[in-house]
C-alpha cells in the first residue's frame, strides 16, 4: 500500500507538475477523490489506485477548466461499481 504523499507524487507526475507548491492541495484532491468514489458505491482497496488518481486528476484539471467528467472515468466507476454489486459476472 502506498502512503498518501507517494500517491501525491503519483499524480503530480499524472498531470506534469514538478514542484511541491501544490502538494497540499493536491492531497485535498486525492481525499475529495476517495469521498466522491465512495458516494457512488464503490468500496475502495489497494487496487483502486488508478482510479482514484483519474479522479483526483480530473477534479484537478476541471477546477480551470469545468470540464465535464471524462466518459473514460465514468466508465471505469461504472465497471467497477457494477462488478463489486456482482453484475458483472459472467
Amino acid at each position: 500500500m502506498l502512503t498518501h504523499d507517494e500517491k501525491i507524487s503519483l499524480l503530480k507526475i499524472q498531470l506534469g507538475i514538478t514542484t511541491t507548491a501544490f502538494d497540499a492541495v493536491l492531497g485535498f484532491y486525492l481525499n475529495a477523490a476517495c469521498i466522491e468514489i465512495t458516494r457512488e458505491g464503490i468500496t475502495l482497496t489497494d487496487d483502486d489506485l488508478h482510479l482514484e488518481l483519474m479522479y483526483a486528476a480530473w477534479l484537478w484539471r476541471k477546477r480551470d477548466t469545468g470540464e465535464a467528467m471524462p466518459r473514460m472515468l465514468r466508465y471505469q466507476l461504472n465497471n467497477r461499481a457494477f462488478s463489486e454489486k456482482g453484475w458483472l459476472d459472467g
